[in-house]
């Protein structure tokens, strides 16, 4: 099944199930144990609009969304206003893709290059300073850690 977004934008199929809500969110990477307050997007018109039309979001703040089903899934930034990195995430919490530096405003299509679970939106430059790569482990209540 594919999925389209816009720093979350139209999803062509799945189903989500339950209302948005914030949590704590750890990224675990070769620097250490990084925190983030997100918010959480399940249902499909939270998916959809996702960080549209917003201008500022706190340095360690961001947007998780669950897609409930691991699948493949494109995102892109159209009416998007922030610079953002996305991450990909598998069902286990494994991060399997960074894009860094997604354009605001772009049509781009970014794809998350395999079957994943979640993807997490933080500013641009965050990956990059906390040194975030595939294979780093992110712990959050949608994944399901072996």
């Amino acid at each position: 099944m594919r999925v389209l977004l816009a720093a979350a934008l139209l999803v062509l199929g799945g189903a989500a199930h339950a209302a948005p809500g914030r949590e704590r969110l750890t990224i675990d990477t070769a620097s250490g144990p990084h925190g983030f307050e997100v918010e959480v997007m399940r249902e499909r018109p939270d998916l959809e609009k996702g960080l549209m039309f917003r201008k500022i979001m706190a340095a360690d703040h961001g947007m998780l969304f669950d897609f409930a089903q691991p699948q493949t899934v494109s995102m892109w930034m159209k009416n998007t206003y922030l610079p953002l990195d996305m991450v990909f995430i598998d069902k286990a919490g494994t991060v399997i893709n960074v894009a860094h530096d997604a354009k605001p405003l772009s049509e781009a299509i970014i794809p998350s290059r395999g079957t994943v679970l979640g993807v997490l939106e933080i500013n641009a430059g965050v990956a990059e300073a906390i040194g975030l790569k595939a294979g780093d482990v992110v712990h959050a209540s949608i994944f399901h850690h072996p």
